[in-house]
């Protein structure tokens, strides 16, 4: 079968490699002159099962009212004018109950455990590097409030059969080598099965396996917009005016999926701004052997060979991607806090991305009321840990198979009411170049 995947960052190239190896017929297309060069540049690099968890979650509406108050807070709404940020903030505060938290957090990690073993595999299949440590990670609370509330997590993590420490400050925190600076800490969370390593690294090479097995990318290509019938895609129009058109259609696009699906799908996807700093270590000793959470910043600390990355935040503020110099500010303050002295922060490289969030927190993976248009996006800061994963199970959708895992949870059916059936659909959906 002929596939088009549109989108080519971490999600397309996994989609794009794991159809190649079903046997189909792939095209990839991003307007970026090669993979993985928007989202999934320079995000902070886990890959992280056990710390799968949804935005919303009980508490949640408290908490953002009093991070407002705070110079370095980790979370900033800035109003972008539109009906759509104002929708999507009010369903994701619908999910804001200990019911709807347990809920999304048992099937974030039931798809981040299935993509974390497919990585295991695809790496002993193919010995692709990109500078991985299996090394675990460690989430750290700096109130009794943080860790009294991680319980709620352990008790998923315990159901689903993921390893798991809680520890406290002295001789258990100060065991998990270089450890942090602890003066400060109550306890942390440690997560051994979890992994770390440079997601853009990752997706390029493996963008090049996907081209040994005959999957054809076309970067520097802009997409004008899909072309329909009443029942399915019938191609895609590009920038120029040309059309491809296949059996199959994926959209990967992240946070221009809504964009490109106007008119066909209401997809409740919101950009989530982060930001990250790539520093050059300047002492190994001092620096962490693989990820730190900052419970309190919402922060990972990530280390590479001879880098660290500090990512994190969420600001919701549309398609902004200006650099604040006080997001950099923050990072910096985590680093230095927890392990300082470990790397040369003046050196650092600044960046910032969005992130393609649902308000559920839990991707949309699976097929859609147009019998041949699937969909795999909305992974938020969760795109590594769960791109394997999900481009394996919509691979097997798209094969006829039968899944390894329940997937009827993560399409996009849940956000559809019980009436909706396929549109009399226009003969295009029209959005501008994407």
């Amino acid at each position: 079968m002929s596939v088009i995947v549109l989108g080519s960052g971490v999600i397309g190239i996994t989609t794009a490699w794991y159809l190649a190896r079903a046997g189909h017929e792939v095209t990839g297309i991003d307007r970026q002159s090669g993979p993985a060069l928007e989202t999934s540049f320079a995000n902070a690099g886990q890959i992280s099962p056990g710390y799968a968890s949804p935005r919303a979650s009980p508490g949640l509406p408290i908490k953002a009212l009093r991070w407002m108050l705070q110079a370095h807070s980790p979370l900033a709404i800035g109003l972008d004018g539109s009906l759509d940020q104002w929708r999507w903030m009010w369903q994701l505060l619908r999910q804001c109950t200990p019911e709807r938290y347990a809920v999304n957090k048992e099937r974030m990690v039931r798809l981040a455990t299935y993509s974390r073993d497919y990585l295991r595999t695809l790496r002993a299949d193919t010995g692709i590097a990109y500078e991985g440590r299996q090394l675990g990670t460690l989430q750290v609370f700096s109130t009794a409030a943080q860790f009294d509330a991680s319980t709620r997590d352990v008790a998923v993590l315990r159901e689903a059969g993921v390893p798991h420490t809680l520890l406290t400050t002295g001789p258990a925190l100060q065991g998990i080598k270089p450890a942090p600076n602890t003066s400060a800490l109550v306890g942390g969370l440690h997560l051994p099965g979890d992994e770390t390593g440079d997601y853009q690294q990752f997706s390029t090479r493996l963008a090049h396996m996907a081209q040994a097995l005959g999957v054809r990318f076309q970067f520097d290509t802009a997409i004008d917009r899909l072309l329909t019938n009443q029942q399915e895609i019938t191609g895609v129009r590009l920038a120029g005016g040309s059309v491809l058109q296949a059996q199959a259609y994926v959209m990967a696009l992240g946070v221009m999926s809504p964009q490109l699906l106007q008119g066909l799908i209401k997809l409740p996807v919101y950009p989530v701004k982060g930001y990250s700093i790539t520093a050059p270590i300047t002492d190994a000793t001092r620096a962490p052997r693989s990820t730190v959470l900052d419970e309190s910043h919402k922060i990972a600390i990530t280390r590479f060979e001879h880098r660290i990355r500090v990512g994190g935040m969420a600001e919701l503020r549309g398609f902004d991607l200006s650099l604040r110099a006080r997001r950099r500010l923050t990072l910096e303050m985590s680093l230095d806090g927890l392990f300082p002295d470990a790397a040369d922060l003046p050196a650092a490289t600044f960046w910032t991305g969005l992130r393609p969030m649902t308000p559920d927190g839990t991707p949309i993976v699976g097929p859609t009321p147009w019998r041949n248009l699937y969909l795999n996006t909305g992974h938020g800061t969760l795109g590594w840990t769960m791109a394997c994963g999900s481009a394996r199970v919509l691979a097997d959708q798209i094969c006829g198979r039968a899944t390894d895992i329940r997937t009827d949870d993560l399409s996009v059916q849940r956000y559809i009411t019980s009436t909706t059936t396929i549109p009399a659909a226009p003969s295009q959906a029209s959005t501008g170049s994407t």
